[in-house]
């Protein structure tokens, strides 16, 4: 059964992206129902969102169709989330204070569900210590919000108070109808490639695009973690309310997750991180004089295998692996080697599978057993993996 999201549309020059994403979310089977405030309506026009939603956008708290059901309290009975997309100081106030002079307003303070709000104003409007004591007054009543950005603003200015960008509102979205199971859980995710300088033009690296590891720290967001993300270059978008450490080569990522390292709960390394790095770097470009050069190349720290020394008695290790041959039985050994609780096996030679793609097929590697996992998205698989990790703490 699908969820179902009540969106309220309010006054201001951004209502005209709730479109998009209103049209994004039914794409991913969600029941959307909508609500505007009178002025939300100056900027676009219902019939807009009737054509996407297919049902009714109430405007007026009278215009009930049955006057058996009284609409601002029947609509939002079942709802799973109240989402004010894009919310306006002026209803931001009214919301703080328990207004309820219109059908968005009477809904969202009718509703037990969740509730969301993502504001969107001029910077001094938003910056404003009177907005700012009902922004705070509304998270003191566990009402969760999607930060503004700064940026260019309709009437000029630059700062704070640009709409989040969609990305972020599906992500919060997502945050708000997941289940925090690993709350208060604090988790290390690495991610991406490195990439190791030969001169100050090239450099070694692999084909890992991060994508396994960011859709990892989306899903452990979702869950309620605490996350640090640890990605080498990629060219990803970082996920909302992570801690983000960039960085580029190994030794970097070494030095910047083994000081972070004993304050975790669980640590995913799904980061290609190079085994060798240049003995020397050129200071100016290698000219293309010889048929051939000569790297002298030195090992780099295996930031798992250091992991390994120093886990903790509770601390969970997941690493992956990436073979071209000998798959199950080289990750069984470094589940071993490592001291690792769980390797994520990579088939990477199957269609569909390994890097670059959104999606990938695994095998799950425990001391205790090995699980397959068909071809799927590597957002849905980031979440088999740590229900997995989350039983193993039971």
């Amino acid at each position: 059964m699908s969820k179902k999201i009540v969106i309220g549309i309010t006054g201001s020059i951004a209502a005209f992206k709730a479109v998009q994403l209103i049209s994004d979310l039914i794409k991913k089977d969600f029941h959307v129902e909508v609500m505007m405030s009178e002025s939300a309506t100056k900027f676009i026009n219902p019939i807009c969102i009737q054509s996407l939603t297919k049902r009714k956008v109430y405007v007026d708290t009278f215009d009930d169709e049955n006057p058996a059901i009284i609409t601002h309290i029947d609509i939002v009975k079942d709802a799973d989330l109240f989402a004010v997309i894009p919310a306006s100081a002026h209803t931001i106030a009214k919301l703080a204070n328990g207004f309820a002079d219109n059908m968005l307003t009477s809904a969202f303070l009718a509703a037990t569900c969740t509730k969301l709000i993502a504001p969107a104003m001029n910077v001094h409007m938003y910056k404003n210590s009177l907005t700012q004591r009902n922004i705070q007054l509304l998270k003191e009543h566990h009402v969760l919000f999607v930060e503004p950005i700064s940026g260019l603003l309709a009437c000029g200015d630059i700062g704070k108070g640009k709409l989040a960008d969609e990305e972020d509102l599906l992500e919060m979205i997502q945050y708000a109808l997941t289940p925090k199971i690993l709350k208060n859980k604090n988790i290390l995710i690495s991610a991406g490639p490195t990439q190791e300088s030969i001169d100050p033009v090239r450099y070694i690296t692999n084909h890992s695009s991060g994508k396994m590891g960011y859709a990892l720290a989306k899903a452990a967001f979702c869950l309620g973690a605490n996350v640090t993300l640890v990605s080498g270059p990629t060219h990803l978008k970082v996920p909302y309310s992570v801690h983000f450490h960039p960085i580029t080569t190994a030794s970097q990522m070494y030095h910047t997750i083994m000081p972070l390292a004993p304050t975790q709960d669980i640590i995913i390394m799904s980061a290609a991180v190079a085994d060798y790095s240049c003995e020397e770097i050129a200071d100016e470009k290698i000219k293309k004089s010889e048929n051939y050069i000569h790297l002298q190349l030195n090992k780099n720290k295996d930031i798992l295998f250091e992991l390994g020394k120093i886990k903790k008695e509770n601390q969970i290790l997941c690493g992956f692996a990436m073979e071209t041959n000998n798959l199950i039985q080289n990750a069984f050994e470094k589940l071993k080697k490592k001291n690792c609780d769980m390797i994520v096996a990579n088939h990477l030679k199957t269609q569909g599978a390994g890097f670059q793609g959104d999606t990938n097929i695994v095998s799950i590697i425990t001391h205790k057993d090995i699980k397959e996992y068909g071809l799927q998205s590597k957002e849905s698989l980031a979440y088999e993996i740590l229900n997995l990790l989350i039983n193993m703490e039971e």
